[in-house]
């Protein structure tokens, strides 16, 4: 790689941030310059093993050949139309995947909160052109400890308060009940019911995986009350969890998916809902829109994703390094772990308070060269890119190891 790294050192540059950067985020003190792979190296040259892929929009790693090779073509030829036109790159992105996903059509956005709002507009709009729920009427079942985003309608159905205080009022039209509670989730709906929307395994709240059963649960629930049932696996999908997407755990198909975040390649922001013709086809002209929604770039770039992921060898590739990965792991429950939870290449680790909180064991594995980010307190996540070595792995569990002695 060209050697592209700012003269200045990261406290510098991280000074420069926090100066001119609203704090939104509290991120951990390195400095980004380079990365290829699973690896990243900062300003100053070290070297750190990521095992945050971006929240899972680095599934693919870091500069993935074919996906620079896509976005680089597409740059030289076309960026941007808006959806004022055709492009020649967005149908074949299109068809790809909903072939992937086994539906028909797809909408194209960019951020997964996008999609998100996206999936509640039509499921809405579907409620009341094809259910007929009475206008105003629909809503929409969520489950406690979710993470969709942090637009104002989203966060007015979350229950984590950093999230949502403070910013009121609020959009109605959403019941919380508890995550991986189907009794609950089933008592909920009734005539007015558009939609369940859910995540088949929870990420940000710390990879939380629901019981066996509890997606098929909710897929019988929704079809018998005619209901959609919208999975947003926005950080789940694309290969993560050791499938193509989380709900295939169960062998469960929803109405709606919610991708974002790998779709893009860790390129640019990609995002879509895909579904069937019976949903998706509610919107008409004018009444949903992006600019940048399904730009040929992100086509192009979207289309390359899907065919990585069409020979599943990369969801085989995750399910078994998760396996790897569980068993590294498993040998630290009660020497400063309290819990883990392992859904194919994700996972979720919870450290003993005795031993420190999840920032702190944050900043030691960031002094020892490995990246992971803490979330609620006492738990980091790990989701390293699906093309992480066994031997890799063996040596960042080492590190948490020591790191949970520091």
């Amino acid at each position: 790689m060209t050697d592209v790294r700012p003269q200045a050192p990261s406290a510098d540059l991280i000074a420069a941030e926090e100066a001119h950067v609203a704090h939104n985020y509290h991120p951990l003190p390195v400095v980004v310059a380079e990365g290829e792979g699973s690896w990243v190296t900062d300003v100053e040259g070290r070297r750190y093993l990521d095992l945050l892929s971006a929240y899972s929009a680095l599934n693919f790693g870091h500069r993935h050949p074919a996906l620079i090779a896509a976005a680089t073509d597409q740059l030289g030829r076309l960026t941007l139309t808006s959806r004022a036109f055709h492009n020649d790159r967005l149908g074949a992105f299109a068809d790809a995947l909903a072939a992937l996903a086994g539906k028909d059509m797809v909408l194209p956005m960019n951020t997964g909160a996008e999609a998100v709002e996206t999936g509640i507009k039509l499921a809405r709009a579907w409620a009341y052109r094809v259910k007929g729920v009475p206008e105003g009427a629909a809503k929409i079942v969520v489950a406690a400890g979710n993470f969709h985003g942090r637009t104002t309608t989203i966060v007015g159905f979350s229950d984590d308060p950093q999230a949502r205080d403070g910013f009121g009022p609020f959009a109605p039209g959403f019941e919380i009940v508890p995550y991986g509670d189907a009794a609950a989730l089933t008592a909920a709906i009734d005539e007015s019911t558009a939609a369940v929307l859910i995540e088949p395994i929870q990420g940000e709240a710390g990879v939380v995986i629901p019981p066996d059963g509890y997606l098929r649960a909710v897929r019988e629930a929704c079809t018998a009350a005619n209901v959609l049932f919208i999975a947003d696996e926005i950080q789940s999908g694309l290969g993560r969890v050791g499938t193509t997407f989380a709900c295939e755990r169960e062998g469960v198909v929803p109405d709606l998916y919610l991708l974002g975040k790998a779709l893009g390649g860790g390129i640019l922001p990609v995002s879509a809902v895909v579904g069937d013709r019976e949903v998706l086809g509610v919107i008409h002209p004018g009444e949903h829109g992006s600019t940048f929604g399904g730009n040929p770039l992100a086509a192009a770039v979207g289309l390359a994703v899907v065919e990585l992921l069409e020979s599943g060898d990369l969801q085989r590739r995750a399910l078994s390094l998760g396996d790897h990965l569980r068993s590294r792991l498993e040998p630290l429950i009660g020497v400063g772990v309290t819990a883990i939870r392992v859904a194919g290449l994700w996972a979720g680790v919870d450290i003993d308070p005795a031993v420190g909180t999840g920032r702190e064991v944050a900043e030691r594995l960031l002094a020892r060269g490995v990246l992971v980010k803490d979330t609620h307190g006492q738990t980091i996540r790990m989701a390293p890119p699906l093309v992480i070595r066994a031997t890799e792995i063996d040596w960042a569990v080492e590190q948490l190891r020591l790191a949970l002695r520091d």
